[in-house]
């Protein structure tokens, strides 16, 4: 067939159409059903394929995939998330010459050690009780207004504490009231700019984004406790802080400009929530959410465990090197050096993920658990440090995977919310953590501790998921077994009373 002559066969079946359509319509409006006749879709097609075939004779080339779509880095090609990391480089390189100087001043002030714990307590106690309301403002308010102006409040109050530090007006009073401030504003600011950096780039890019994060906070760690000493010794403690005050400036003069992915925005509006009127509904709506869900759920479970028994290394291993290794402090440096060199290299492998499951969160939080089992049984510093990078890097992958869930799974009207939940019972398993885990260096040694803290995190994994997995059978069989070949309940003859 000639391009001519499909060409005229397909306008006569368009005209036919059209004939037929204006006759259904006037058949209708006369109170008839409507009955459009038109020639099937598949004799559409193939007149169109005859076209084509004709018209062209060069096969047609497979699409090709995006350069650099398995790559750790892909995130960085949305120009918003270079911007973001870049400030919260900034950020983070403040944030840790601030905590750097932080307990050393708290000590020099109160020459107590309970009182340090106190003023930490103080600021992660807003967290604990005000988590999920926060998580539901950060939901019903423009999510890029709360970043920005919780980060000015931030620099606000680093200024402020710079200046009783320099003038020699910080009192205990005054302390565990910048504490509670803080702690108050990071109830807003943590679930708002994790969202933030969520909306500038696809979803399949969020695991690269949040490898990014943990990259950036572990050079930030690393440049900040590095300058703190500088700068404390040139200018004082007071200047740590203003220094601090002015990385959360940079990032909130750096977020009105960041512009969220078309797609993400219009998910967001699609889904966005009503304005609820009261704050408390939407903190029940995303608690019903979490506990409801089995995945977070799961979720939660995987994370506590792993933050109770395990995660605390800065403790554990300090034991460990001092006590039963006989080695000093440049070994213990030498430990955590590995350490955080495993840790970038698990958040630069994180990165290559397309999509996180649970299922990948828990057996890599199960392996960490049991390379922390054995770096517990090393008998030298130089076996545990072999161990103890590949347990850094297990750990670090799955920590990226639940992030990722964390942020993609629930809806996104909820995921403010659902942070929110989170923030508050992350509060409670850090705080539980050390005391549980000092109750076993004490009564358990150091090995000890590792090997049972380890034992536990893996054992409890695998019940989880082995209980998934029946649950699951359960759930098939159900499905596909007749109703007729399930076993009846028991029918239970009616009694009546003897007179």
């Amino acid at each position: 067939m000639t391009i001519a002559g499909a060409a005229s066969q397909l306008l006569r079946r368009c005209r036919f159409a059209g004939v037929q359509e204006s006759a259904g319509e006037a058949s209708s409006s006369a109170g008839q059903p409507d009955c459009v006749s038109a020639p099937p879709p598949q004799a559409l097609n193939e007149d169109f394929s005859v076209l084509l075939s004709s018209s062209s004779k060069k096969p047609v080339r497979p699409v090709r995939p995006v350069r650099g779509a398995g790559s750790p880095w892909r995130c960085l090609r949305h120009s918003g998330m270079r911007w973001w990391s870049a400030a919260n480089l900034v950020s983070n390189i403040g944030t840790w010459m601030q905590m750097t100087v932080q307990n050393l001043l708290v000590l020099q002030i109160t020459h107590s050690a309970a009182m340090t714990g106190l003023s930490i307590a103080a600021q992660a106690a807003p967290g604990l009780l005000l988590g999920p309301l926060g998580g539901a403002l950060v939901d019903s308010w423009p999510r890029r207004r709360v970043a920005a102006v919780s980060q000015a409040a931030l620099a606000l109050v680093a200024f402020v504490t710079a200046v009783l530090v320099g003038g020699h007006m910080l009192g205990v009073g005054a302390l565990l009231g910048l504490a509670v401030v803080t702690g108050l504003i990071a109830t807003l600011d943590g679930p708002a700019c994790a969202l933030l950096g969520n909306d500038l780039v696809p979803e399949r890019d969020v695991p690269s984004a949040i490898a990014l994060g943990s990259v950036v906070s572990s050079a930030g760690r690393l440049a900040g406790v590095a300058l703190a000493g500088v700068v404390v010794a040139l200018s004082g403690p007071a200047a740590a802080y203003a220094a601090n005050g002015v990385s959360f400036l940079c990032v909130a003069a750096v977020i009105p400009f960041l512009r969220p992915l078309p797609k993400a925005s219009a998910a967001c509006i699609a889904e966005a929530p009503t304005r609820e009127p009261a704050p408390a509904g939407g903190t029940r709506q995303g608690l019903r959410y979490f506990r409801n869900n089995p995945r977070l759920m799961r979720l939660a479970g995987i994370t506590a465990l792993s933050s109770v028994f395990g995660r605390n290394y800065t403790l554990t291993l300090a034991v460990l090197v001092t006590g039963p290794l006989h080695r000093g402090p440049a070994a213990f440096g030498a430990v955590s050096t590995a350490l955080a060199l495993g840790g970038v290299a698990g958040a630069v492998l994180a990165g290559r993920l397309r999509r996180a499951s649970v299922g990948i969160v828990g057996t890599l939080a199960a392996v960490g658990a049991l390379m922390q089992v054995a770096a517990g049984l090393a008998p030298t510093v130089p076996a545990l440090i072999v161990l103890v990078v590949p347990m850094a890097v297990a750990e670090s992958v799955s920590d990226t995977a639940g992030a990722s869930v964390l942020l993609t799974h629930p809806p996104a009207a909820l995921r403010g919310r659902v942070l929110g939940v989170w923030r508050s019972a992350s509060t409670v398993w850090t705080l539980a953590g050390p005391p549980l885990l000092g109750l076993m260096l004490e009564y358990a040694g150091a090995r000890g501790a590792l090997v049972c803290g380890g034992l536990l995190i893996a054992g409890g994994i695998a019940a989880g998921s082995l209980r998934q997995d029946r649950a699951a059978v359960r759930g098939h069989l159900r499905a596909v077994v007749p109703a007729r070949l399930r076993r009846a309940d028991p029918v239970v003859p009616e009694l009546t009373p003897v007179a």
